[in-house]
């Protein structure tokens, strides 16, 4: 610990973001970095504690509290605070492969978890990690760094999202010969086409993948396992298959006048809008518009958030988020003390965004659609909504949202996007293997690590554990590298 009066000595200092009404006129990210002499500060604030929670990853009160990658925090926001960044950037990356990533969109767990969020400010982690990571790239540290030696071993990997990569990367370090199959024109998964660019910008992730091409990954884009290439082809072909397709089935809402035209899922959505900024700056017209628009975003997490900034960017005319659960307190109720997940409100950027547009926060509580309202050509006009509330399910003795008759009303709409959640992996590419499925219509594994019920293939990521963060993909990629290598090898000394 470099100074251990950090934490009394120094506050808590954020990287500034671009004012609201500035940022929304291009898709960049919009937070700079503070300097390096604040940074190293930012450092000292780290308590390096006798009980570090912010890299313990595990379960409290039934939410993960701390790192799901058990990233070393304490140890390299020290040499941080000491500036010897080559060596935070070795032990950033002992646990974590791509920091680039976590350090733009994971919600910090790590923060949540901070001894000094218990009477304080956390320490700033993330952005720590930020920092971290971009002077390793800025100063040349990162060169690509091939196995020395090969195994003789070809693993394919089908999916290029957070797991997918992950289980690329450690593979590939161990020495075998891997190749990653993507069926979207670009590698990334989620990162690429799920997260908006003024998140995580694309060139970063391209950054990535150069890289992992220079160390020996073989990446093939365009080609959809289970419909170009069979799954006994790919069998044949490897010695061991690792599933990483997501939990990419989008869940509906099956209400009355739900085949309106106008109604999408978000992921189509944002989609359709990083394919046009990435071919043509959003020049050649080819994605969802909400221009002019009042726009309805059914769902109050991460992706509706996404949809309500993207839809600004677009210049809609209105935006309305609807979320089922009512709204948290802005504040940690005695109930929920530290280090358990705070359960409070964020407004996030999206509704930043719209409160500084609109004059008001988007979200309305406890409340979902009822019926889509069609005009007489079956375009979307209009949605009905309701009020929720909470009753207890006398059948299964569990809670459940139930309409509140009389509570209804009518909110103009030409766009709907669905941002409901995933309801598991879509059924082409389980059925093509003919893997096992839970309840949940997730992949089964055995034991709970990450084989499936077929020799040789493997899965990691949300298509084994349900819709999640992009930490825990990176994570579920470590481990399951791990177990296709015991697999392949009959030992392994990767991580766990």
């Amino acid at each position: 610990m470099g100074k251990a009066s950090g934490f009394m000595d120094y506050e808590r200092v954020d990287n500034p973001g671009e004012d609201a009404l500035e940022r929304i006129k291009t898709y960049r990210e919009f937070h700079t970095q503070i300097d390096e002499d604040e940074r190293r500060r930012q450092g000292a604030r780290c308590m390096n504690c006798g009980v570090p929670f912010c890299q313990n990853g595990k379960p409290i009160c039934g939410m993960v509290a701390g790192c799901p990658l058990n990233n070393l925090c304490p140890d390299w926001n020290d040499l941080i605070y000491k500036g010897f960044w080559d060596e935070a950037a070795d032990r950033l990356m002992l646990t974590n492969p791509f920091p680039e990533f976590t350090s733009r969109v994971c919600p910090a767990l790590c923060e949540k978890a901070c001894t000094c969020g218990l009477n304080g400010d956390a320490v700033t982690v993330k952005e720590n990690e930020y920092a971290i990571i971009e002077k390793a790239f800025a100063t040349g540290k990162l060169k690509p760094q091939p196995p020395k030696t090969r195994s003789g071993r070809r693993v394919a990997v089908v999916g290029s999202g957070p797991s997918g990569l992950s289980t690329a990367y450690w593979l590939n370090k161990r020495g075998h010969s891997v190749t990653v199959y993507e069926r979207e024109d670009r590698i990334g998964g989620l990162l690429m086409y799920g997260i908006p660019n003024m998140k995580l910008e694309k060139r970063f992730i391209q950054r990535r993948i150069d890289l992992m091409k220079a160390e020996g990954v073989e990446f093939i884009t365009s080609v959809n396992i289970g419909v170009d290439i069979t799954a006994s082809e790919l069998e044949e072909k490897y010695d061991a298959v690792v599933l990483c397709c997501g939990s990419s089935q989008p869940r509906d809402i099956m209400a009355e006048g739900r085949d309106a035209e106008g109604i999408y899922f978000a992921v189509d959505f944002l989609k359709s809008t990083t394919k046009s900024l990435l071919n043509s700056n959003m020049t050649d017209g080819n994605y969802i518009s909400a221009k002019y628009k009042h726009v309805v975003v059914i769902g109050g997490g991460d992706t509706g958030n996404d949809c309500v900034g993207t839809s600004i960017r677009h210049g809609c005319r209105s935006v309305t988020q609807l979320e089922m659960m009512p709204k948290l307190p802005d504040e940690r109720g005695e109930n929920n003390p530290w280090p358990e997940w705070p359960r409070v409100c964020k407004t996030d950027y999206g509704q930043q965004e719209a409160i500084a547009v609109f004059g008001h926060d988007p979200r309305i509580y406890t409340t979902t659609v009822k019926r889509f309202i069609k005009d007489e050509e079956g375009h979307l006009k209009a949605v009905e909504i309701v009020k929720l509330r909470s009753v207890r399910d006398e059948a299964t003795g569990r809670m459940k949202m139930e309409n509140i008759e009389g509570s209804e009303e009518i909110l103009p709409a030409d766009l709907v996007l669905i941002a409901a959640g995933f309801t598991g992996a879509q059924k082409y590419i389980t059925d093509a293997f003919g893997v096992e499925l839970t309840g949940r219509n997730t992949v089964s594994t055995k034991d709970d690590g990450h084989a499936t019920s077929i020799p040789g293939v493997f899965t990691a990521g949300d298509m084994r554990r349900g819709q999640s963060l992009v930490v825990w993909g990176l994570r579920e990629g470590r481990d399951a590298a791990r177990e296709v290598d015991e697999y392949l090898m009959g030992y392994s000394n990767l991580r766990k």
